[in-house]
């Protein structure tokens, strides 16, 4: 069985789905520190000028600590949010082929009332999954419960759900205990992403947009261009 971890991103890019495309089982890492300004609560869009962050606004004062699993959106000091996201979108794919398809979930997703990030995150990765034809197992690393930092906590979530394979990004080579996961009888593997280069609605070709790009552009195809079927791939390996 290959498990993968992974934090539960917002709008999640090609990598991760590429990543998740290739285990049994997705550990969502909710447990550790929320880092601000990241790519846990934004993403980037294509726009006609380049990329377009599109950021869903959460309470960080006084909470440097804490973990993504109780990070709370900022529905108070950012009452209209959501319309402004759902415009973004709007705004941004209504020309696009596949709009139509998907726009109805988003659409919902921006009229629900969300309280926890990691709620609203794991329901569109969800939703990806499923649209990019990626059949996987999703657990909670918090309901795990288990502890430890970097490369043991990784081994100790690995243990837990019962892997065989530990399949990691490439930025793993530099601080995975790969002894440790040996002795354990788990081995490792290292993702090799080339991303693939597909048709945008704007013009030059704009790698590491969220997935919606993919999707609103090319719908049903998107699992094969994930997987860098029928379009070719940048030469260069991606994190």
């Amino acid at each position: 069985m290959i498990v993968t971890i992974h934090q539960p991103e917002h709008l999640p890019w090609l990598g991760f789905l590429h990543k998740a495309a290739q285990a049994d089982v997705l550990v969502l890492l909710d447990q550790v520190q929320f880092r601000k300004n990241y790519f846990q609560n934004r993403n980037r869009l294509r726009g006609p000028q380049g990329a377009v962050w599109v950021t869903v606004p959460v309470l960080t004062k006084g909470r440097a600590e804490q973990p993504i699993r109780t990070v709370e959106i900022n529905n108070i000091g950012s009452p209209r949010w959501a319309g402004k996201y759902w415009h973004s979108l709007e705004t941004l794919y209504r020309k696009a082929p596949f709009w139509d398809t998907h726009a109805g979930f988003f659409e919902d997703v921006c009229r629900t009332s969300w309280s926890r990030l990691s709620e609203l995150n794991e329901r569109i990765i969800g939703y990806l999954l499923e649209a990019f034809d990626i059949s996987i197992r999703i657990l909670r690393a918090s309901d795990l419960h288990v502890s430890g930092q970097r490369s043991e906590l990784l081994l100790n979530l690995c243990q837990a759900v019962g892997a065989q394979t530990y399949l990691s990004g490439i930025s793993g080579r530099t601080y995975l205990d790969e002894a440790a996961f040996s002795r354990s009888g788990i081995g490792v593997r290292y993702q090799e992403f080339h991303h693939p280069i597909y048709r945008q609605l704007h013009e030059p070709f704009l790698p590491c947009m969220a997935a919606v790009d993919v999707l609103f552009n090319h719908g049903p195809v998107g699992g094969d261009i994930l997987r860098g079927i029928g379009v070719p791939t940048m030469e260069q390996v991606f994190e």
